[in-house]
Parts: C-alpha cells; sequence; structure tokens
C-alpha cells in the first residue's frame, strides 16, 4: 500500500483533529505558571500532543514553548514546524469562528489554514510514514509552535533548550515553495499631545487587531461643543462618503459624536488586498475644522503621507525588486487625548538592507514631532534555487500534484526565518484564495488531504 492510500485512508481522523484544535481559541493571553503566551495558547499544545501520542508518536512539551512529536533514529533531524497560535477572529464571520464547521466541504474556523490543519496534515504525513513501515535514517519531529502571530520569540526559548532540525520546512505560506521571504519590521509611532483643541475634541480612535492585519474596523469619539459644528461635520461626512465611497457613518452616543469606519480586512503582507479603516477614517478627520493643535497635525501628517497607499510612495520609502514591493499597513491606533499610538506593520525586498528605508522613514517622524518605539525586525531570508531542500521539495510538489515547482518570493514571514535550514512549503495552492487572518477562514477538506499526502512524500524523501 503506498503512501497516500494510507492518507485516504486517515481521512476521518484528520478532519476531526484538526476540527478538535479549532475549537480551541488560541489568541494569546496574559502569561501564566508553564503557560507563557496564556491559558488558550497552552490548552491547544496539549491538544495537539495528546493527538500525536494518540498516534504513537514520542512527544515532548518544552517548558510550554514549543512542543513536538518524534519519530525514528539517528544523529540526524527533519523538522517540520508549524503553530498553533491564531490571530483574534475579529468580526464578520458567516460561521462561528472556532466552531470547526463543515460546509460545502470546507472547514471554517480561526486556524484552519493558518496554520492548525497544515500542521495536523504534517502529522499525519509522519503516521502514514510510520503505518506504512518506510526506514528512515533521520529522526523527524513535527514541531508545534505557539507565538508565530506574536513575534515567533519561542523559537528562540526552543533553540536554547533543544536541538535545531538539519534541514525542514514550516507549512505555513502557498505552493509550490518559498525561496525568499520580505524583512519585516512592525513598530509604534508614538506622539504626545500637548497642544491641544478646543472647539472640536477628538476624546478618542480606536481600531485594529494587530499591526500585521488590516484593519476592518475604527472609530472615534468627537466632543463637538456647537450644535451647528456637529450638522457641518455631519454634512461633510456625507458629501466625503459620496466622492471617495468609503463605508463610514456618524451617531450620537454619550454627548458625542461618533464616526464609525468599517474597511475589509486582510493579512499584513497583502495590504492592497485590503481597504484600511483606520486610514479611511484619518482622511475624513483631515478635513474638519480642527483648531491647530498636536492631534490635527499627527492625523494630518499620516493622511497626506500615507492615506490609503500600501507601498510607501507618497511617504519616499518605495522601494522593489523581484521579489515584490516594500509594503506599508497601518494595522492598530489607540489615540486619547493625551498621545496617539499607531501600529505599522512594514516589510521589504530581500535585495534591500533596514537601513535603506527606515533611515527616511525615522528622519520623517522625528521631524515631526512623533517617536518609535516596541520595534521589531527580522531580517530577509533567500535560499538558492539549487539548494538540496529547494530541490527535494519540488521533486515532490511535480509528482504528487503534476504542476510545475515555480519558486516563489512572499512579504509574509514563516518560521523560515527564526529556525536554521528551513523554508515555507503550503499549505494553499495556487489559484486558491488567501484566507489567513481574515472572517471566514477556512481549509478546503481535499486541499487539506492532499497536503497530507505532499508532507508524507517531502518528509520521506528528506529523512529517508
Amino acid at each position: 500500500m503506498n503512501l497516500n492510500s494510507y492518507i485516504d485512508n486517515m481521512r476521518d481522523d484528520i478532519i476531526k483533529s484538526v476540527q478538535e484544535l479549532v475549537r480551541i481559541k488560541s489568541v494569546q493571553d496574559e502569561p501564566k505558571p508553564g503557560m507563557p503566551y496564556g491559558e488558550g495558547v497552552a490548552k491547544a499544545l496539549d491538544k495537539a500532543l495528546e493527538i500525536a501520542q494518540s498516534l504513537g508518536f514520542r512527544t515532548k512539551n518544552v517548558d510550554g514553548y514549543v512542543g513536538y512529536a518524534e519519530y525514528g533514529e539517528g544523529e540526524e533531524m527533519i523538522g517540520v514546524l508549524g503553530h498553533l497560535d491564531v490571530v483574534p477572529e475579529g468580526d464578520g464571520w458567516t460561521y462561528p469562528p472556532y466552531g470547526a464547521e463543515i460546509h460545502e466541504g470546507k472547514i471554517y474556523g480561526r486556524g484552519t489554514v493558518d496554520d492548525k490543519g497544515p500542521i495536523i496534515a504534517a502529522l499525519y504525513g509522519l503516521k502514514a510514514i510510520k503505518d506504512a513501515g518506510l526506514k528512515l535514517s533521520k529522526r523527524v519531529r513535527i514541531l508545534f509552535g505557539t507565538n508565530e502571530e506574536t513575534g515567533s520569540h519561542e523559537i528562540a526559548y526552543y533553540l536554547k533548550h533543544d536541538e535545531a532540525p538539519t534541514m525542514g520546512f514550516t507549512p505555513d505560506a502557498q505552493y509550490p515553495i518559498i525561496y525568499a521571504e520580505k524583512g519585516i519590521t512592525m513598530f509604534n509611532v508614538v506622539k504626545d499631545f500637548n497642544k491641544k483643541s478646543s472647539n472640536i475634541v477628538i476624546k478618542y480612535i480606536k481600531g485594529g487587531e494587530r499591526p500585521n492585519v488590516v484593519p476592518g474596523y475604527c472609530e472615534a469619539g468627537l466632543d463637538v461643543k456647537e450644535a451647528n459644528k456637529k450638522k457641518e461635520i455631519q454634512d461633510k461626512l456625507e458629501a466625503f462618503i459620496k466622492e471617495a465611497g468609503y463605508n463610514l457613518k456618524a451617531e450620537e452616543k454619550d454627548e458625542m459624536l461618533v464616526i464609525k469606519s468599517v474597511g475589509v480586512s486582510a493579512h499584513g503582507s497583502l495590504p492592497h488586498l485590503g481597504k484600511n479603516a483606520i486610514m479611511q477614517l484619518f482622511l475624513f478627520l483631515d478635513r474638519i475644522d480642527l483648531e491647530d493643535s498636536d492631534v490635527k497635525d499627527f492625523i494630518h501628517f499620516f493622511a497626506t503621507n500615507v492615506g490609503m497607499e500600501t507601498d510607501g510612495k507618497t511617504f519616499g520609502i518605495y522601494l522593489k525588486d523581484e521579489t515584490g514591493e516594500l509594503t506599508f499597513n497601518v494595522g492598530t491606533i489607540q489615540l486619547d487625548e493625551n498621545k496617539g499610538v499607531l501600529g505599522l506593520n512594514i516589510r521589504y525586498p530581500v535585495k534591500y538592507k533596514y537601513e535603506d528605508w527606515m533611515n527616511i522613514f525615522e528622519e520623517k517622524i522625528k521631524t515631526n514631532g512623533m517617536r518609535i518605539e516596541d520595534m521589531l525586525h527580522q531580517p530577509p531570508l533567500y535560499f538558492p534555487p539549487d539548494h538540496p531542500l529547494i530541490k527535494t521539495l519540488s521533486k515532490v510538489y511535480e509528482e504528487q500534484t503534476g504542476q510545475k515547482a515555480e519558486l516563489l518570493a512572499i512579504g509574509g514571514g514563516t518560521y523560515a526565518k527564526e529556525m536554521p535550514n528551513t523554508v515555507a512549503f503550503g499549505p494553499v495552492f495556487p489559484g486558491k484564495p488567501e484566507l489567513a487572518h481574515q472572517a471566514d477562514e477556512y481549509i478546503e477538506i481535499e486541499d487539506l488531504i492532499l497536503n497530507a499526502k505532499i508532507y508524507a512524500h517531502a518528509i520521506y524523501e528528506l529523512a529517508k
């Protein structure tokens, strides 16, 4: 019996295991003893290790940071690294985000494609090798990460306390194979408000879930003293909506005028696929009659230098090479009467250095009375096309799909940047939608099963 037949026979078990994991809300939360990323993430890790044990694998929990299932013997080790943490569900779901419901051949839920479904597919791929009794010369570990969505800090902990793979892959991007990943930054731009407005006071602006997600919702609370000013703002809003076509509305609440902005969420690496609710709101607020003040300057700066652009052109930091353009996402806003904090996610092409754009960006920010805080930076990743890992995975992909293995460069960041000798391989097939971080995330069951087959053959070819 070949590996694919073993996978086909495990179809129901694969689906059930994915559903069990997706039903656990594993968004990062406050740490607890033995749970560095909170209770939900810890529950998902426990469940994954429980599934792995039930399949007959040796398992280990590395202090709640990473867990793994191991099979085989040998000095060298092949690693398949996925993550169990997810981004917050956000709004706009047709089906319950943690329901793992099946509709029309798709499992719906946060984490189905990013990344619980794919890592379970890899686990069952290894189970097929075990059941088939195929001889391996290397050990294989299926590694369950827990902090990929908020910095991948757990990998440094794992590498300090355990073993790095000889080589491996992470099922957390697209097919065919990712040979290059853009450099990634996430950080806050902060401005203190000393000079304040009195005629129209912006009491707050809040919106966005994470810097690496295009915000789908944002709102501002305005304290407008004069009734005629309220009417003027509402009239301006109507005119703005007609002109720009954005989804904004105003309503009175608790003696404030609340302006609500609805956008379209998308992954921070593909901001052009979304509509930024924060920037829509900034573009409108920039038009209203605020007195000269720090908050007015803050809004005006971003409305004029960024607006709805996603490539940094107007800001003066546009870059492009064969791996694509620089991408610029304004992901979060926390603003009150004293301070504004914008969470940004900027990704830059692999042939460029961090300094090539950051020096310009920082100079402009500082000149306008702002500062950068909480910088997280991952340099770009590049594998030559003739690398043995790339060649092996290309061969497997072509044999299992009948399609040519074109090499891809992405703006998304994966564990490949954190774990040595690792590339991103799957799970999204060419032509299929990018659903990570979006409402109604799903994985097609046929794609899930095909992933398990591809990963079984990939693991075997690397470990035989």
